[in-house]
């Protein structure tokens, strides 16, 4: 089973109760604190950069490797990318808040606009040869799929694999057994790609055909670290090329007009 997220485990080291929807607020040292406005706890960056922050996340759940702080549009309030998540801390390390930023004006998910950067980051550096690969002859789209071979939505997708190719959308497929590392299910990846035919291995497991373990040199456990990173809860998850996740699972239809609104929106 895939680790926790970063959120979960800074609840549990806490023993923070989530009130309601939203941001839930802390104290780094333990305690928790009723939620806190944004405004209430602006501060500015403390003279020593960042190292508060790193040492309040680091001492709430050791071992978490903190890969960058940004400020963002709330005074005294950073947010925080970590090798699990994304979260928020104010500027001081004293407050640790969880959910996501949405500018009210322009109605913009800004957490997801930071998530879908880090993705497009981590998507530039997935080989060719990583993937099994469904071609558009007439591309226009290319979509990333995480898929696991006996996922019900995961089948529906591939069933319909000539329909999204008709469509002009080029899917990617990456693995992520959900039962981990180890599981029938991860077998039954290995055993696809190991296979002569990937293609036609890939859509007999989906089908329920019986698959002969074998093993080796493969992706699999490759992919499935990286679907933890991208923040993949169930199959199939969908990503645009720009990071940017559309789905689970979506009609050929439904994921060719997500793609057009898209594109369509302005560059930010």
């Amino acid at each position: 089973m895939h680790r926790p997220s970063l959120p979960i485990l800074l609840l549990t080291a806490v023993g923070a109760i989530a009130l309601g929807s939203g941001w839930v607020a802390f104290a780094a040292n333990g305690k928790p604190t009723k939620p806190v406005a944004p405004a209430a706890v602006a501060a500015p960056a403390p003279a020593n950069g960042d190292g508060a922050i790193r040492a309040a996340i680091v001492k709430l759940v050791p071992g978490t490797k903190v890969e960058s702080v940004r400020a963002t549009p709330i005074a005294g309030v950073m947010e925080v990318t970590t090798s699990d998540d994304l979260i928020y801390m104010t500027a001081d390390g004293k407050y640790l808040l969880t959910g996501n930023l949405i500018d009210v004006a322009s109605k913009r998910d800004l957490t997801e606009a930071s998530r879908a950067a880090a993705r497009r980051i981590l998507l530039r550096d997935v080989r060719a040869d990583q993937m099994v690969v469904f071609a558009a002859a007439r591309p226009k789209y290319t979509v990333t799929v995480f898929t696991d071979v006996d996922c019900g939505y995961c089948r529906k997708l591939h069933s319909q694999i000539a329909d999204y190719n008709r469509l002009g959308i080029t899917v990617d497929y990456l693995f992520y057994p959900r039962d981990g590392l180890g599981s029938e299910a991860y077998d039954k990846a290995v055993a696809v790609w190991c296979a002569s035919n990937r293609q036609q291995a890939l859509t007999d497991a989906k089908k329920g055909l019986p698959m002969k373990k074998v093993n080796c040199t493969n992706p699999v456990t490759m992919d499935y670290k990286l679907g933890q990173k991208f923040g993949v809860q169930g199959t199939p998850a969908i990503y645009a090329a720009d990071g940017t996740q559309i789905g689970g699972y979506l009609s050929p239809a439904d994921m060719k007009a997500k793609l057009d609104q898209l594109a369509a929106k302005p560059a930010s």
